[in-house]
């Protein structure tokens, strides 16, 4: 096996695979960076050039972009308040508060840290978890999804605010949203145009909700915010604000290794579930979502921790993870490899060329990040009344550019008016969107599970792993109403 790893380290590294994993890497987070082009985009548009590459090449390159495109979300995100990717709107909770108390510098290298080794952390599991991963996944079926999808739909209380009320009312609205489209039996739901048949998209609805408000915001009241952002000022992370940030960065990236390895979770779910827990057992709790570093730190483990997880379910049974994912098993076949568990016996030789080449895009991760960092963060130093124009053009191309469609730009403007309304009303915009993205995956899953069962409710706790979630959703709602209770109670107590 030695030899096996030291022949296939000689392969990987040479100029050539260096460079196509830098430029990878690379494109990848300027993609990511862009509004609206998201990481699956990239690896669709780079997968005809991989046609007459080397296989091993041609697949480093699709995840690079992929690695890439996840954090550079992040970049976005943190300084115009406008995710990149879904995946990272997380990040935008309390990055882009930390960007406009100057810290702009300190967020962007938390976000590329904890980027870095959850992607770390991925590419060891998917190394040497690969195989009883994907049998632990395979015993993950509808119930088991629907459970863990509704405890990851508990954070909504988490960034619900001041009032849990307002926060509930949002969730709601996004669960509603959510339903726009056909369901799985054939029937259609709000489809009162032909677009609408097919639901809406996430892209649209979340640069809506998170982006165009803060363009609204200027234009009605006509008073720029404070640039603080543009006081970069010291950027480096010091040990003592680091320290207290380790617990909830490796518990986000085992969150996202876990959840990776499970079909059809991705990143995004991943992200929610990880600011969930770390809001939930940190000491700073209450200051999630208003400029903290540890709030950054849970989200990007977890999402690029999911990166390489979702390679494990490919490579190990041939099924993808998710939509990226799924692009490379195209790519695979048209190389002439056949993910699955005969991959390993028949084209060891490429395994261990995929996984060395892995591991050495995450150091390149971290160069490319530390490198385009000082560059990126000049964006805050822009006027605010130059930078609007250009995100919002950003904005309008990134999402017609998904999939030419003018139905998806109305989309954006029509939720970017939803979402100065909510503004106003002080209606948060957080859990409208965690609920949003989880609602199809909850209401399928329930569907099948019932489907399954033919009707009997009980399903839902069939088996340990459903027991092991109903009870910390009964936890979590528990401490919820006991938050709720205790913070009514001290409003009473004040003297009035």
């Amino acid at each position: 096996m030695l030899t096996e790893l030291l022949t296939a380290l000689e392969a990987v590294a040479t100029i050539q695979n260096f460079l196509i994993m830098a430029a990878g890497i690379w494109a990848g987070v300027v993609i990511g960076a862009i509004p609206g082009m998201t990481g699956t985009m990239a690896v669709t548009l780079a997968l005809p050039f991989t046609f007459y590459m080397a296989p091993v090449p041609s697949i480093l390159l699709l995840v690079a972009l992929y690695k890439g495109s996840t954090y550079g979300g992040s970049v976005s995100a943190i300084l115009i308040k406008t995710p990149g990717t879904a995946s990272a709107a997380c990040t935008a909770l309390d990055g882009y508060p930390l960007a406009r108390q100057g810290k702009a510098g300190k967020a962007l290298n938390m976000a590329l840290y904890s980027s870095v080794v959850g992607d770390f952390l991925s590419n060891i599991s998917l190394i040497f978890l690969a195989a009883p991963l994907a049998l632990l996944a395979l015993k993950v079926g509808p119930p088991e999804y629907f459970m863990l999808m509704l405890f990851a739909l508990t954070t909504v209380a988490g960034v619900s605010g001041t009032s849990l009320l307002m926060g509930l009312v949002s969730a709601c609205l996004g669960l509603l949203l959510a339903t726009a489209g056909e369901d799985m039996y054939g029937s259609f739901r709000f489809a009162f145009t032909p677009d609408m048949q097919a639901g809406l998209n996430v892209a649209p609805v979340l640069i809506g909700l998170f982006a165009l408000p803060e363009l609204f915001k200027l234009i009605v009241f006509r008073v720029p915010p404070p640039n603080r952002s543009a006081e970069i000022g010291d950027d480096h992370v010091s040990r003592r604000e680091l320290r207290p940030v380790i617990k909830s960065l490796l518990r986000g990236s085992f969150i996202g290794v876990v959840l990776g390895a499970i079909p059809g979770i991705g990143p995004s779910a991943a992200a929610f579930f990880s600011y969930g827990a770390a809001q939930r057992g940190s000491p700073r709790g209450a200051n999630f979502g208003k400029g903290e570093l540890e709030g950054v730190a849970a989200s990007e483990s977890a999402n690029n921790g999911a990166c390489g997880a979702t390679m494990i379910p490919l490579l190990a049974l041939g099924v993808p993870g998710d939509v990226i994912t799924g692009v490379m098993l195209g790519a695979f076949m048209i190389q002439g490899l056949t993910p699955g568990p005969l991959l390993f016996q028949t084209n060891i030789h490429e395994v261990y060329m995929l996984f060395i080449g892995m591991m050495l895009s995450s150091v390149l991760l971290f160069g490319a990040g530390k490198i385009t960092m000082r560059a990126f963060t000049t964006i805050s130093k822009i006027p605010a009344s130059l930078l609007s124009p250009v995100v919002l053009l950003l904005c309008l191309y990134g999402i017609y550019a998904i999939n030419s469609s003018m139905f998806d730009v109305v989309v954006l403007l029509a939720l970017g008016v939803v979402g100065f309304l909510m503004y106003l009303l002080a209606i948060p915009t957080a859990p409208f969107l965690i609920a949003f993205i989880l609602g199809p995956m909850i209401e399928e899953n329930l569907r099948r599970a019932l489907a399954t069962s033919r009707g009997d409710p009980l399903v839902l706790l069939s088996s340990p792993i459903t027991w092991i979630f109903a009870a910390l959703i009964l936890f979590v709602i528990g401490l919820t109403a006991r938050r709720e209770i205790k913070k009514a109670q001290d409003g009473k107590a004040q003297p009035q």
